[in-house]
């Protein structure tokens, strides 16, 4: 006959005594949880992992420094005995069964009264997961099963059509630098739930193929301007879906906020009177030459990066860039929308002090399939972009950082 399966039940411990015995690795992993609930926990451990010592530092658990003794379970509601002592934890078992107590042992989970599931949670929801078969208890398998059920909450996979949440307003997203795994969880989560999408050529767009044909995906460079600027012909269509009860997902690229106009759709939004969620991206700026191999940053070369629009040259009149200061700076230098400029950036930095040989890595299309890097310096970065036909999007980086990788591949 098969063994009784676990009942499954949420323990509600705040302010209730919960006593651990041990101050190791599965402590350190279980001591957060039981911290967030509120648990007034005692720890009774003669040494600890430097993360337990401090959350006892912190004052989030008692910690007592010694072994494990009779009477120590006394109130208790809750015990989780993983301490390297295999006969003071069944002792401590012992004691855990006599007052009732659930009582959880990291070294033998069939003389244990209570199991630790695989938890994970998402938007309030919390999935726990226990094996019903006691002989295949597997702590990864377990795991594995948590991991799906939760990733698939958080990116709106795993959500019944009669329960999907539909939120009125606009939720300002950050795509990423391309790649459409690197948009965040919540951005992820958020398209699931979206009755509208306004897009831009710059957002993942392999993620828009996954939405149901129920949304209606704008391309907001096709949008009719009419007598507006294109950017106030997307406010007034971001205004005009939500005003409609819809919930509505403004897809960038890369991060709103970093070149991406996103305060001014804030703003408009904010005047309307429409709510709006901005969630941040990646920001191309760093994950874009992190993916070709390019530190921003590296002990002993660079200690600081810059983030530049190169979307104006630097004798235009509309520049806000101060390329005299940049060409003294001895970190990294991240250019934007610097393609068409890059010649005439190039020609000031040097004309300012900077090396002609500074390298540059020009990385266009970065995190993608297409993703190509052409490398170069100051003196030649003009030229390589026309003999190499780099085009739109692409990242330049200049500095030392450059070389500091293995040399890219041909």
């Amino acid at each position: 006959m098969a063994e009784n399966p676990a009942y499954p039940v949420g323990l509600r411990l705040t302010g209730r005594k919960v006593v651990v015995l041990g101050g190791g690795q599965v402590v350190q992993r279980r001591l957060p949880a039981l911290i967030a609930a509120g648990a007034d926990i005692l720890l009774v451990s003669p040494e600890a992992t430097p993360s337990v010592e401090a959350m006892a530092d912190a004052g989030e658990v008692t910690w007592q420094k010694r072994p494990y003794e009779e009477g120590d379970l006394a109130d208790a509601w809750y015990a989780l005995i993983a301490t390297g002592d295999k006969a003071a934890n069944t002792r401590a078992s012992a004691e855990a069964e006599r007052h009732r107590v659930w009582c959880v042992r990291s070294d033998d989970a069939d003389a244990a009264t209570a199991w630790t599931p695989a938890t994970g949670t998402s938007e309030g929801v919390t999935v726990a997961v226990l094996t019903t078969d006691a002989k295949g208890r597997d702590p990864r398998h377990t795991a594995a099963i948590r991991d799906a059920v939760v990733a698939g909450l958080r990116d709106g996979t795993l959500v019944a059509p009669h329960h999907r949440t539909r939120t009125p307003g606009v939720a300002l997203v950050g795509g990423g630098p391309g790649d459409p795994d690197l948009i965040t969880v919540r951005g992820r989560r958020l398209l699931a739930e979206a009755d509208v999408v306004i897009t831009d050529h710059l957002g993942p767009r392999d993620l828009l193929a996954e939405l149901p044909t129920s949304v209606e995906v704008i391309d907001a460079a096709k949008l009719p301007y009419g007598r507006f600027m294109a950017q106030e012909a997307i406010n007034n269509a971001l205004i005009e879906h939500a005003k409609q009860g819809k919930s509505v997902v403004r897809l960038k690229g890369g991060d709103p906020f970093v070149y991406g106009r996103g305060m001014e759709e804030v703003q408009a939004l904010a005047e309307a009177g429409v709510p709006c969620t901005v969630v941040p991206g990646i920001s191309s700026s760093i994950s874009v030459p992190g993916a070709a191999g390019i530190p921003v940053t590296h002990r002993g070369i660079a200690h600081e990066f810059t983030v530049v629009s190169g979307h104006v040259a630097p004798d235009d009149e509309r520049s806000l860039v101060d390329w005299p200061s940049l060409a003294k700076l001895t970190g990294t230098l991240v250019i934007l929308m610097g393609v068409g400029t890059i010649g005439k950036v190039a020609e000031t930095l040097i004309a300012h002090g900077k090396s002609p040989d500074t390298p540059v890595a020009l990385v266009q299309e970065g995190t993608t399939a297409a993703q190509r890097r052409v490398d170069a310096t100051l003196a030649t970065a003009g030229e390589a972009v026309l003999a190499h036909e780099v085009k739109p999007p692409a990242v330049i980086v200049i500095g030392e950082v450059v070389n500091v990788g293995p040399s890219p591949s041909a």
